[in-house]
């Protein structure tokens, strides 16, 4: 069987949101599965000495037009959110705690976080509006909130964040494919070809 695809992501990424979009059709076009792994880039922030995009000048006014644009290259709605950018443990934990029970469930969960905060511009940072997306999924509200605070589903989201720097991993998206790594939504096209025709 083919290896899967590690996507690494952080909820605040608008370019993770394209990603999030487009990587699981993508994959399974050409047989792969993928394994997805929301990450904290505060964390990762600390390692590189990078800043969030808004900080930074220049390049933070350029991001935020090339983030409007590339919505539009790739179909996907589009709503700065008011509050820019957020804190990921609720979702991200969230997340976690989904995919050990249902990995389907909880891609489709990333998705719609992502869509409630880049298209409804709601705080998905807040534990209780994470639980309140959950559960338009049909995710059990007061089960989530708990799982949110629960000490183990912490830890898992710690791992993944340490292990994700220990891989290279500094970005978001960040893709992983045959130990090939990809950083950017931008990478996508080359990231295809690499499944299609292999190596490159």
């Amino acid at each position: 069987m083919p290896t899967p695809i590690d996507f690494y992501f952080d909820y605040s990424s608008p370019y993770g949101y394209f990603a999030a979009m487009k990587i699981d059709p993508l994959a399974e076009k050409y047989g792969r599965s993928v394994n997805w792994k929301p990450i904290l880039l505060g964390a990762v922030f600390k390692v590189t000495g990078a800043k969030p995009l808004p900080a930074l000048p220049l390049k933070g006014a350029y991001a935020m037009h090339d983030v409007a644009r590339s919505a539009r290259f790739y179909g996907a709605p589009y709503r700065h959110p008011g509050k820019f950018p957020i804190a990921g443990q609720a979702p991200s934990r969230a997340f976690y705690w989904v995919n050990e029970k249902d990995p389907a469930l909880a891609h489709t969960l990333a998705r719609t976080l992502y869509q409630a905060y880049f298209v409804d511009n709601r705080d998905i940072s807040s534990p209780e509006i994470t639980a309140d997306v959950a559960a338009t999924l049909g995710l059990n509200r007061d089960a989530l909130l708990a799982a949110l605070a629960d000490e183990t589903v912490k830890d898992k989201l710690k791992l993944e964040v340490e292990t994700a720097i220990a891989r290279g991993v500094f970005g978001s998206p960040y893709f992983i494919v045959d130990d090939e790594p990809f950083w950017g939504a931008d990478r996508l096209e080359q990231l295809e070809r690499w499944l299609a025709d292999g190596p490159f």
